[in-house]
């Protein structure tokens, strides 16, 4: 019986690794890639759709600025998941709802990288918040 417990621990143990390493990895790719769009922005905002009448309307660059940074931040939360570390989770799953509500707000100038973007985004908060509290060492 007391194997049958100490399994069950390891496995909890092993799925909350799995899901924490998930969402560190998509969150560093998310965040290279936000990287590179804020440089696509900041650098030729050429590659981005003009709409006239949208209702959050914002320079391109300045959308440029807040993806770098934002992505930027994304990169360094993620390697603090790689170990596990409960500041990154919490961090992980505010940077991941910054960038979420900022691909949202700038669909109409890229619409389908941001939908992609926005449901990677959405992927990680979900890894990040299943994995119960308990399961983290520090």
């Amino acid at each position: 019986m007391a194997t049958t417990a100490t399994r069950h621990g390891e496995g909890k143990q092993t799925a909350a690794t799995g899901l924490t390493l998930f969402a560190g990895v998509m969150l560093f790719i998310s965040g290279i890639l936000d990287v590179f769009r804020g440089i696509m922005a900041i650098a030729d905002d050429d590659v981005y759709v003009s709409t006239p009448n949208y209702v959050f309307k914002f320079d391109l660059t300045s959308w440029g600025w807040i993806h770098l940074v934002f992505g930027a931040l994304a990169v360094v939360v993620s390697i603090g998941l790689f170990g596990a570390k409960m500041w990154a989770r919490v961090l992980g799953v505010a940077i991941a709802g910054l960038l979420l509500i900022a691909n949202f707000l700038s669909i109409p100038y890229y619409p389908v990288w941001s939908l992609t973007l926005i449901a990677l985004y959405a992927f990680i908060i979900w890894a990040l918040c299943v994995v119960k509290r308990d399961s983290f060492a520090d």
